[in-house]
């Protein structure tokens, strides 16, 4: 009799395989979510940044701080932003962060990024944004690493 070799895989290596890959995937997802968002806060600080120069600027020719975004130029007051710095409408699903200026007084003024839709649950490490008219960066997370 003439014996003939088959080749291929048994069904416990393919299940072997297949438990290896979930053990990677499940180990490697909450890394991925994270740097998710960790790129979507550098918007919401971008914007904070771009709010604080606009401050400056106004500040110099007016000689004090502007009551609103729509002073410095911006759209709306407050607006709303994308994952990549894009105005989007208020209740967007695109939206990552509200932009708005707190307490503002012709020497002093908060600039503030507030997180939305999937940001307000995923980011609690950082929270809410916030830059004061002295540069002082922080957020209300508790976060080492928001900024």
């Amino acid at each position: 009799m003439n014996k003939t070799e088959q080749s291929g895989v048994t069904l416990i290596e393919l299940l072997i395989a297949i438990v290896l890959l979930s053990i990677i995937a499940a180990s490697a997802y909450p890394s991925y979510t994270q740097y998710v968002v960790r790129a979507k806060r550098t918007a919401g600080k971008s914007m904070l940044l771009q709010v604080a120069d606009r401050q400056q600027q106004y500040f110099m020719d007016n000689k004090r701080y502007a009551n609103s975004l729509t002073s410095l130029g911006f759209q709306e007051n407050p607006f709303m932003i994308s994952d990549d710095g894009d105005y989007v409408a208020m209740g967007d699903s695109r939206s990552v962060y509200m932009v708005v200026i707190a307490n503002p007084t012709p020497t002093t003024y908060w600039a503030i990024a507030m997180p939305q839709m999937m940001m307000a649950t995923k980011d609690t490490q950082c929270g809410i944004l916030f830059l004061l008219n002295t540069g002082q960066k922080g957020a209300t997370g508790g976060g080492e690493k928001c900024w």
